[in-house]
Formats: structure tokens, C-alpha cells, sequence
């Protein structure tokens, strides 16, 4: 069984979905501090050919807590309309629409919850089977740190891979993993250009401008663009 466990992004770019379409089974990692400053509720899109930096609200963020002890603080109301003002020109903005209305508008505003739901209704529109959990639905030594519970959680779910973003290269040991019958890879994505509403391509942006720009058969095609190492 193929496994991933990371902590959860709003609308993160393409590579962290890659990981997801990659695995049978993907853990969101709710019950981890919660790191301030990083782009848990950010990233970029383009607005008026440029690239522009979005920020979600949310409620009770702290590095003292845990991504579920935070809640999503905003209605919305504004990145909608930011979206719509970048987008309402994009060859598939009435396709993609409706997605992140449904997103916006989900009642439960637990942070770990919310963006698990958020990546449910993007695998339902790809058509991808992945399972989504929670990683505090999970029992498990809640005394391990880092690497050791991550092997933990992947010995409790029976994975015999272990798939990570290529960032976790620094943090994780392919030999330590081996010695517990765990196979550990890195998924590193491959830069596939595409025609965006600016004058040169920009790389790396929200999956929002992926799907804006996308069918579904296009970007499904960009969602097995990587190399596993």
C-alpha cells in the first residue's frame, strides 16, 4: 500500500496534489504545530497578467497550537470576487467555479478538515480514488517525533511506500525507512508550461490557476508529471 502524510495547504500548487494522485492512501497531518509565517493559508495566482499573492483568514493561529485546534476565519466573500476579477476570462473559469464555491461555502471550519474537504472535492472532479483521513483520527504513539512517527503511522496502516514531496529529502532517511519494510520515495515535479492569462509563463502558482487554465484530461496528464526519486 502506497502512503503519504503531509500537513494541509489552502490551494497549494500542483506538486502537492501530484503526491496525493500518487498514493492509495494520504494522511492529512492535522494534529502537528501549526508553523506561522509558511503558506499553509497562501499562495499566488495571477491578476491582470501578474503574479499576486492571496492570504485566507484564520482563526486562532498560533505556533502554540495544532493545525486542528485553528479554525478558517473567512467567509470568502472577497477572495471570490479576487477570483472572479482574475479569472472570469479563463477558458474553464465556469468548470472551475462551482469547485471552489463548494469549498468556500463548507460548513465545517476546523482547519484540517476544511482543507481535507477541499482536496476531496478536487479528486472527485479528476476522478481520483485516493483516500483522504486525518492524521488525529489516527491512534498512534503521540510520543514520537519526526521521522519515528511518521514510520509509526506508516507500520499502523500497513504501507509498504511511503511517498513525500522532494522538500522532505532533508528530513527523511531512505535506510531507516528500509529497515522497517517501508519503501521511501520522493516525488519531484516536472515544470509543465501551459497558456496562462500573462504575457510569460509563471511557475509554481495555486492549483487554482492550473484548473482555471486546464481541462480536466490536461491537468490530470500534469498530476503524473513528476519523477519519483
Amino acid at each position: 500500500m502506497k502512503l503519504a502524510i503531509m500537513q494541509p495547504y489552502f490551494m497549494p500548487y500542483i506538486g502537492y496534489f501530484q503526491t496525493m494522485a500518487a498514493v492509495d492512501t494520504y494522511i492529512v497531518y492535522d494534529d502537528v504545530q501549526y508553523i506561522k509565517g509558511g503558506w499553509v493559508s497562501r499562495n499566488n495566482i495571477i491578476l491582470n497578467g501578474e503574479k499576486k499573492l492571496f492570504t485566507i483568514i484564520l482563526k486562532g493561529a498560533s505556533p502554540n497550537k495544532l493545525f486542528n485546534e485553528i479554525e478558517i476565519g473567512d467567509d470568502f466573500k472577497k477572495f471570490e470576487k479576487t477570483i472572479q476579477a482574475a479569472y472570469a476570462k479563463a477558458p474553464y473559469f465556469k468548470d472551475v467555479m462551482p469547485l471552489l464555491q463548494k469549498i468556500f461555502s463548507y460548513e465545517e471550519k476546523s482547519l484540517g478538515r476544511f482543507l481535507m474537504h477541499s482536496y476531496q472535492v478536487l479528486l472527485d472532479y479528476w476522478g481520483i480514488q485516493t483516500k483522504l483521513l486525518l492524521s488525529s483520527h489516527i491512534k498512534k504513539n503521540e510520543e514520537l517525533k519526526g521521522e519515528e512517527k511518521v514510520i509509526d503511522i506508516c507500520k499502523i496502516m500497513n504501507a509498504t511506500y511511503y511517498y513525500n514531496a522532494i522538500g522532505g529529502q532533508s528530513l527523511y532517511d531512505k535506510s531507516e525507512f528500509a529497515e522497517h519494510g517501508i519503501s521511501l520515495h520522493f516525488v519531484e515535479t516536472q515544470l509543465i508550461e501551459y497558456k496562462q492569462l500573462a504575457k510569460e509563463f509563471i511557475p509554481y502558482l495555486s492549483i487554482i490557476d492550473v484548473l482555471m487554465h486546464n481541462s480536466i484530461e490536461e491537468t490530470k496528464a500534469m498530476l503524473n508529471a513528476y519523477t519519483l526519486i
